[in-house]
């Protein structure tokens, strides 16, 4: 019997990544998202934020390395793995990180745009702010992560998989 083990999540890188290799050679690059969960509770709306650790390898973690940074925009397609240890207290311990196989950056702004990245950011905060009131609209319209229309959406991302 086959298992699934597949996911998907899309959020802010919270720190630069952090690219070495290993002792054969191969490139290895890890960063962390943060991603943000909203719902409502009672009358409001409440943000819920989760960080995942990410790893990537060979060609993928070299482009990750080059194109990311602190607080960029990341989508990633991945796995998840489980690595497990004994820590030196004899004390069992696990951790779970994303394995990517894809990656997906939003469009790095420029510090001359400064303008320009401050007003796609205020047309995605109202965007998210007008999705988040409407409980009526059709979601299957909408890009699940950032409320705004699919066919926008999948625009603003750049696809990086090897």
């Amino acid at each position: 019997m086959n298992n699934l083990n597949s996911v998907l999540i899309e959020g802010n890188m919270v720190r630069n990544p952090l690219f070495r290799s290993t002792q054969k050679g191969t490139s290895v690059c890890n960063f962390t998202i943060a991603s943000n969960r909203f719902y409502k509770q009672d009358a409001n709306y409440e943000k819920e934020t989760g960080f995942f650790d990410v790893e990537t390898w060979g060609k993928l973690a070299e482009v990750c390395n080059n194109q990311g940074r602190k607080g960029r925009g990341v989508r990633v397609v991945g796995r998840l793995k489980q690595d497990r240890w004994t820590g030196n207290d004899g004390k069992n311990h696990a951790k779970v990180a994303i394995v990517a196989e894809h990656v997906e950056y939003r469009p790095d702004f420029k510090k001359a745009d400064d303008n320009a990245a401050d007003s796609q950011t205020d047309v995605l905060v109202d965007t998210l702010a007008e999705a988040a009131v409407d409980d009526d609209e059709d979601s299957e319209a909408m890009d699940g992560f950032t409320g705004i229309p699919v066919e926008a959406a999948a625009n603003d991302f750049h696809s990086v998989t090897f």
